[in-house]
């Protein structure tokens, strides 16, 4: 008896130190992601304003990461299904740590310091590309390596953890661009601060890709591979030695039964439109909107620039604590429950920001409603939308599916954040009032067309999928 808890404890630590270097994917998605943020007036000042361009060009140049995520998130599912998850993820550490230091000094090789010109401009968009290539492999390979790799019953608060994980990488990196400015000249922060601000990175993406040569590759992959022994061998670390051979024998008979395209796999377009409607109304929710744009938000709210920051701050913590309770209770709840009743508290809280928009009252309200809003998401579709994505999709297809999902939901990302200022110049109330009744269809959609993957093996889930047979009738 002591042997088997001994056993388990040692499986449980194993799959815990392999999750967490696997979240350092998360880490770096919200770090690059986020680091702009302190690093944008510099580089207007230099770029932009030094070579005198317009404001679109500036806009596109701060945003021109996002370019990279969906084309990280369309090569996602070629890198994973030949390189494998393990060897994509540390393709992605080493296109996070060339982006950092890139993007720090763009110069580098080519051009000269201090000398701001077109070629320099699109140096520096070439790298911070090759970083949003980083985040969009990430984005799509870390929830499907901690999904491939975890026990059934603990899989969901695992593949959290990654939700976790960028939240936290945001917020990391706003401390490391407050450091690194506070007490700095502006013209000590344009000509030198920026460039510490991107660097800084290479010290997330180095630790990551060390990390990633002692973790293991997914028993799935190695199976989809024939390399069973060596799956036989993980699995057991992680399960034990008699549930681990159950396992095994369930992922070779998923994988062994045909090997079905992605277009022809039996109620294939199904589980596809199902994963693509996820990420889509994760983005079409306006989630983004709520992080890019809170400052703004609260300035247009009437609050001052001192105080939206500080209203900024609080919504990050909101972040924090209420990602930890999706965490704490995917597994025991269920990933439907969470789903609804956050698309219904965000529905709320974009009501309500809608409805004093219309009625032209700013105040605490305000503030209110935005954080029931971003408490429901953080709680249910910020980590549940990768949850799922992670494990509906059957073991043969998985890699492709995970790819087009992923892409979609950068492309949807890219949509919202690029719309929001011209929708707001024409109607703040209408806006959020949009972005409740999205919220409204995305619990329909969940109630009428997610199914419930709470305890489920990977390879149970492929039954949901398939065809029925039909009976045969009797002869009479």
């Amino acid at each position: 008896m002591s042997s088997i808890i001994m056993t388990k404890q040692k499986g449980s630590l194993y799959i815990l130190s392999i999750t967490l270097v696997a979240t350092l994917g998360g880490l770096l998605f919200g770090y690059d992601t986020a680091v702009i943020s302190g690093a944008e007036k510099s580089v207007e000042a230099y770029l932009i304003q030094g070579l005198g361009l317009s404001s679109f060009l500036h806009g596109a140049t701060i945003s021109s990461a996002l370019i990279g995520c969906i084309i990280g998130g369309i090569l996602s599912g070629y890198f994973s299904s030949a390189f494998g998850r393990k060897r994509s993820l540390i393709i992605a550490s080493i296109l996070f740590l060339l982006s950092a230091l890139g993007s720090a000094y763009p110069e580098i090789f080519f051009f000269t310091k201090g000398e701001p010109t077109m070629g320099l401009l699109f140096a520096f968009n070439f790298y911070r590309i090759i970083g949003g290539i980083g985040v969009g492999l990430a984005s799509a390979i870390v929830p499907m390596y901690i999904g491939e790799i975890a026990p059934a019953a603990i899989r969901g608060r695992l593949v959290s953890y990654n939700q976790f994980a960028i939240i936290f990488g945001m917020l990391v990196v706003y401390f490391v661009n407050w450091g690194i400015a506070n007490g700095q000249s502006l013209a000590w922060i344009n000509d030198v601060g920026w460039r510490y601000m991107f660097a800084s990175e290479a010290i997330p993406a180095l630790l990551f890709c060390v990390f990633l040569f002692f973790v293991p590759e997914t028993p799935r992959y190695l199976s989809l591979k024939n390399k069973d022994d060596h799956a036989l061998q993980i699995l057991t670390k992680i399960n034990g030695a008699a549930v681990a051979k159950s396992i095994l024998s369930d992922i070779k008979q998923s994988v062994n039964v045909s090997t079905e395209k992605l277009s022809t796999f039996a109620y294939g377009k199904t589980v596809i439109i199902i994963g693509i409607l996820l990420s889509l109304f994760q983005q079409f929710v306006g989630i983004n909107v709520a992080l890019y744009y809170a400052p703004r938000i609260f300035e247009s709210m009437g609050a001052a620039k001192d105080a939206s920051m500080l209203q900024t701050i609080v919504m990050g913590l909101i972040n924090v604590i209420f990602t930890v309770i999706a965490i704490m209770t995917v597994d025991k709840w269920g990933r439907k429950p969470l789903l609804i009743i956050g698309s219904i508290g965000m529905a709320i809280g974009m009501f309500g920001v809608s409805g004093l928009a219309f009625a032209n009252i700013i105040g605490i309200s305000t503030l209110l409603f935005i954080i029931v809003y971003t408490a429901s998401f953080m709680m249910s579709w910020g980590p549940i939308c990768w949850v799922l994505i992670s494990e509906i999709f059957p073991n043969r297809i998985r890699g492709q599916a995970v790819a087009i999902a992923v892409a979609v939901q950068w492309a949807a990302n890219y949509l919202v954040s690029s719309t929001y200022p011209m929708m707001m110049e024409y109607s703040g109330g209408l806006t959020y009032g949009i972005y409740g009744v999205m919220s409204i269809l995305s619990a329909i959609f969940v109630w009428k067309m997610v199914p419930e993957t709470k305890g489920k093996s990977l390879e149970q889930m492929e039954d949901l999928w398939k065809a029925p047979v039909p009976k045969k009738s009797k002869a009479v």
